[in-house]
């Protein structure tokens, strides 16, 4: 970034540090929601009310597989292989 781009962007500074800490909030918040212990937590309970009867059995596959979905692709993310790292 040259001195007069520096100079004349100097006033959006602070639009982009609030930018950086609203993304960095957002994805803490992501990996919080979406971390395979949340999800077996979110799936504990959910058995819990279907079985307590407060869901019934459509309401309960319907959410179970969203999570079970979740969890799978949160696992396949985080394999060896889509890391670069060799298996073994």
């Amino acid at each position: 970034m040259g001195l007069v781009s520096g100079v004349l962007l100097l006033p959006l500074a602070p639009v982009r540090g609030v930018a950086w800490v609203a993304e960095q909030i957002a994805d803490e918040a992501e990996r919080r929601l979406y971390s395979p212990a949340a999800v077996r937590a979110r799936l504990a309970a959910l058995n819990s009310a279907f079985e307590a009867g407060e869901l019934d059995e459509a309401a309960f596959e319907a959410e179970e597989d969203h999570l079970l979905g979740l969890l799978e692709t949160r696992t396949s993310l985080l394999s060896p292989t889509t890391l670069g790292m060799p298996d073994g």
